[in-house]
């Protein structure tokens, strides 16, 4: 909420500010209120100002005096509440929510739990239905037995001593029957018009303003999961074509079910039983049709960077179509995150895509998926909205880079010297930067791989230096220009190892690639023990320089090792 002035925002209205360092009032003010050492209670279960002596155990102390927890401890207070209610049913457990948790420990003050029931006929509805119910509309916890199938019971946390006469849980009960009821009418009242009946109704779905309806996204996606399935095909990848195009043409129609219009937290979700329950095309195996409703209820996966990738590959391949379509349409119009606002949650999409290409090990390239994704843009109507004056391809590549950036070193926890090495070498195969970044690691602390650092960052640096001064360089070392021993032996070590590195490096085995490079390290070090690279002679000089680059070129191809962090070593 906005106050008197711009910078002043709160979620509520701001009633007192308690601000103190052992037992002094900390002098401040935001939104025309000033700092002081009362704060106040519960305001049901205490009345008046409460004085704070001191900050830190008395603040507590005093707030505890007048039925209020501290953060830490109502979390505590909860768990219990909710285990206490739960063991009046044998063998039941609520179900762990911690985003659920999280909202309730911030709604509440003086906690309490209360055990519900709803009419057993209820369960006969999906259960993903069921708890988006409990949990997103009326903040209520599953109950599941020891199976993990879902109860006819719930438990609901209160924001106060309890409910002995039984009040606050007979009101819970009636508004969630209610909105049982009402998920029930809106799933029977959706299987009158089965999915397929409901891909034209997407012409009427705006998916965004300057990039057209539902329905034109739908026909984009397609075109990009042909991309995909036959690119996977190629590579010897199992997926199957018309499974992964069924469910692409089905994929938003449940924006048009009322199920969703209520319960919009369960879109693709609702797709994806639908497709499960329905008959899709006459004669369709069972098995290919849930396939298929697999597909489409996995859609929007991941969604967080804890959220579990999609379970096929068929989901997969419609998963990152989905969100390149995305991603593509709103960088090339411009819309592309900037600094902390991301309000398309672009960053969060290209993290999924990332992500799921990973776990998959898809051989996709990124550069290619987002250059098709823009392609297949081109003579819609929404092409004409798009920025001339933007460099799309530098963009998305820059983009890209950053989020596997961040999965590499947030999600897998490389180190940042490890990923800025590998990352240097190439980001466009997600899953061949996964497995470089591995390697790297295994031997990041060998003597031999330290040294090989040390002496890339001075090769890189005697090249720079080259080039800043205008000093030529040759196009290649000439073999009748090797004067010393110490280089004509390095050279020859580059022809060998190169070759073997190469070799290694195509069939992915980048920990014997790595071993093979540590080889030439005696090379390396007799060269620059022997060898003065600037001498005068400008023919020798531009030789030894080119040696020194090819050297540079050849092995880093797996990582940039330079980058590595080598301090303390020499």
């Amino acid at each position: 909420m906005y106050w008197r002035k711009q910078n002043e925002r709160f979620v509520r209205p701001v009633r007192w500010l308690v601000a103190m360092l052992d037992d002094e009032i900390v002098p401040l003010e935001f939104a025309g209120i000033r700092s002081g050492d009362h704060s106040r209670g519960h305001r049901r279960l205490s009345s008046g100002p409460v004085k704070v002596p001191r900050a830190g155990k008395a603040y507590i102390d005093a707030l505890h005096a007048a039925k209020v927890l501290a953060r830490t401890e109502r979390e505590q207070q909860i768990r219990k509440a909710l285990d206490a209610a739960t063991r009046m049913i044998p063998g039941a457990r609520w179900r762990e929510d911690a985003a659920l948790l999280d909202a309730v420990v911030n709604l509440t003050e003086w906690p309490s739990a209360i055990l519900g029931s709803f009419d057993r006929e209820f369960l006969e509805l999906p259960q993903e239905v069921l708890v988006t119910v409990m949990r997103d509309h009326q903040k209520y916890f599953a109950i599941e037995d020891s199976k993990g199938r879902l109860l006819p019971n719930f438990l609901a946390v209160l924001n106060t001593d309890g409910d002995p006469e039984g009040l606050i849980r007979h009101g819970n009960e009636r508004v969630l029957r209610a909105r049982f009821n009402d998920a029930r009418f809106f799933w029977q009242t959706d299987q009158k018009h089965p999915l397929r009946e409901r891909v034209s109704w997407l012409r009427n779905v705006t998916f965004q303003k300057d990039l057209g309806s539902y329905y034109e996204k739908t026909l984009r996606v397609q075109r990009l999961c042909s991309w995909l399935t036959e690119t996977l095909r190629q590579s010897g990848t199992a997926v199957r074509p018309g499974v992964v195009h069924k469910a692409a043409c089905l994929a938003k129609t449940d924006l048009t079910t009322e199920l969703v219009k209520e319960f919009t937290e369960l879109q693709g979700i609702v797709g994806g039983l639908y497709a499960g329950v329905q008959e899709l095309d006459k004669g369709m195996p069972n098995a290919t049709r849930q396939l298929i409703a697999d597909t489409i209820y996995d859609q929007y996966r991941p969604e967080s960077a804890e959220d579990a990738v999609p379970r096929a590959v068929e989901g997969a391949v419609l998963s990152i179509a989905d969100k390149a379509d995305t991603i593509a349409g709103m960088f090339a119009l411009g819309l592309q995150p900037t600094g902390s606002k991301d309000p398309f949650a672009l960053r969060r999409q290209a993290n999924g895509i990332v992500k799921t290409i990973a776990e998959h090990k898809l051989p996709i390239g990124l550069g290619q998926l987002l250059t098709l994704s823009r392609e297949t843009y081109k003579g819609a109507a929404a092409e004409t909205k798009f920025k001339r004056d933007f460099d799309y391809e530098e963009a998305i590549r820059a983009f890209f880079r950053e989020r596997l950036e961040f999965y590499l070193r947030e999600q897998l926890a490389f180190a940042y010297d490890v990923v800025d090495a590998v990352l240097a070498a190439g980001a466009d195969d997600v899953v061949d930067t996964v497995a470089r970044a591995g390697a790297v690691s295994e031997v990041r602390g060998s003597t031999d791989f330290a040294s090989i650092s040390i002496a890339f960052k001075r090769i890189k640096n005697i090249l720079r230096q080259a080039h800043e001064t205008g000093k030529q360089i040759a196009a290649g070392p000439q073999a009748d220009l090797l004067r010393e021993d110490a280089e004509k032996q390095l050279r020859a070590q580059i022809l060998e190892i190169a070759q073997s590195v190469g070799a290694l490096g195509q069939a992915r085995e980048y920990s014997r690639a790595l071993t093979e490079i540590s080889r030439i390290r005696p090379a390396v070090d007799a060269f620059f023990d022997k060898v003065m690279v600037m001498v005068e002679d400008e023919q020798l000089r531009a030789n030894r320089l080119a040696l020194l680059q090819t050297l540079l070129k050849e092995f880093s191809t797996i990582a940039d090792f330079s980058e590595i962090v080598t301090e303390g070593k020499s």
